[in-house]
């Protein structure tokens, strides 16, 4: 006979439960969500929350149980999430995802690397300033890059834990904080360094928000955008230094946008449904034997663009000699993208790509050309071809 009943969760039922199964239920339940569990002292100390009617086959005490925790979990997520929850910690967390910190770290070290590779002293004032900038620019055009594709991270595995998706904060908070961040990034760059670091600061968050993000639906283009928006950091940091652009800025942006290719297409190619899934044109996806040969090529360009550096007075020679083991051994892991283009061996290219760019830099930083000092290995090489004597 099927019956309806009007349940009633107070601290009185709740004590009825048994402690293991609300433990293990509602413990599974928040864990799913990442969420900060309160004891179930605390659950009984609320308010009584009356449950709509539930309908029944059979008054099955595990039933009721089953229904019970449901509620509660739901009640944990809502409060968990309230305005009233929302400590410092919390934010702070948030804010972090909204920035994507770890990107953003790799964008404030790129900068890093162009202003200790100009050609004149460091002004760790200006410096600090440009970093400052750099990273509140970068946090504003990834927030506003999430606001955006919200409908679309949520189809994707990789994206549906970010913090819009789950709606930990309002779109009207996301968007408040890039346009503050983004603000005070710009201003800072301005004022605070110079006018053409500041110029490429807004450029770097329009191209990436207005450009790139929406042609991610609509042109496998998107990638070569991408690149662009990725070679932009050093420029800024070498601007940020000298307050121009000149040959050696243009090698750091080519070692960044050459990166990208192989960094990009690898981790993309094993992400191919869930792009598909999301409606993402992406060269994994549509074209994926381009996708194999934009990756080779440009894999292949970054030991051309390493040994440029020491020609137009960057680096030195020794800096082509140390990073050519580097370049051939990337070049390697793509060519076997390249010809198996498998899970294995996009993940062996992508986990590389992580180490490559990194090692390049400090090698930069290492072998950068001092004015005063002369070349080791042209010193070396001038030593065993002594020039002949003329009287």
């Amino acid at each position: 006979m099927i019956r309806a009943s009007s349940l009633l969760l107070t601290s009185g039922s709740c004590l009825h439960l048994q402690k293991s199964i609300v433990h293990r239920h509602v413990m599974r339940a928040a864990a799913s969500k990442k969420l900060e569990v309160p004891g179930i002292e605390e659950i009984t100390k609320k308010k009584p929350v009356v449950l709509t009617t539930v309908t029944q086959k059979s008054p099955s005490p595990l039933v009721n149980q089953d229904t019970l925790l449901k509620v509660a979990s739901e009640e944990i997520t809502k409060n968990a999430n309230s305005p009233q929850s929302m400590t410092p910690a919390k934010l702070t967390n948030h804010y972090s995802s909204l920035a994507k910190f770890r990107l953003t770290g790799l964008v404030v070290c790129s900068a890093v690397t162009g202003y200790a590779m100009a050609p004149l002293p460091t002004n760790f004032t200006t410096l600090g300033l440009c970093l400052l900038g750099t990273a509140l620019t970068s946090a504003s055009a990834n927030t506003i890059n999430q606001f955006f594709e919200v409908p679309f991270d949520s189809q994707m595995a990789r994206t549906s834990n970010r913090v819009l998706v789950r709606g930990l904060l309002s779109p009207l908070h996301a968007v408040s904080f890039a346009a503050v961040s983004g603000t005070t990034g710009l201003i800072i760059l301005n004022y605070g360094v110079n006018g053409v670091c500041a110029s490429l600061g807004a450029l770097t968050l329009a191209l990436y928000t207005l450009v790139y993000t929406p042609m991610k639906r609509s042109s496998i283009a998107n990638t070569w955008v991408g690149s662009i928006v990725g070679a932009l950091p050093p420029l800024m940091g070498y601007a940020g230094c000298t307050g121009y652009l000149d040959a050696g800025a243009m090698v750091l942006g080519g070692v960044l946008y050459a990166w990208q290719f192989p960094h990009f297409n690898a981790l993309s190619w094993n992400l191919r449904s869930d792009y598909s899934r999301a409606g993402y044109r992406m060269m994994a996806v549509t074209n994926p034997d381009l996708c194999r040969r934009t990756t080779l090529r440009h894999t292949a360009a970054l030991i051309g663009i390493c040994s440029t550096a020491p020609l137009i007075g960057l680096t030195t020679w020794t800096f082509a000699l140390d990073s050519l083991p580097v370049n051939l051994y990337f070049l390697i892991l793509a060519w076997r993208f390249y010809r198996h283009s498998d899970s294995s061996s996009s993940r062996k290219l992508f986990r590389m790509s992580l180490a490559h760019l990194p090692i390049i830099m400090i090698l930069m930083l290492v072998h950068k050309k001092k004015e005063d000092s002369e070349d080791w290995l042209l010193k070396t090489i001038r030593g065993l071809f002594p020039a002949p004597y003329h009287s």
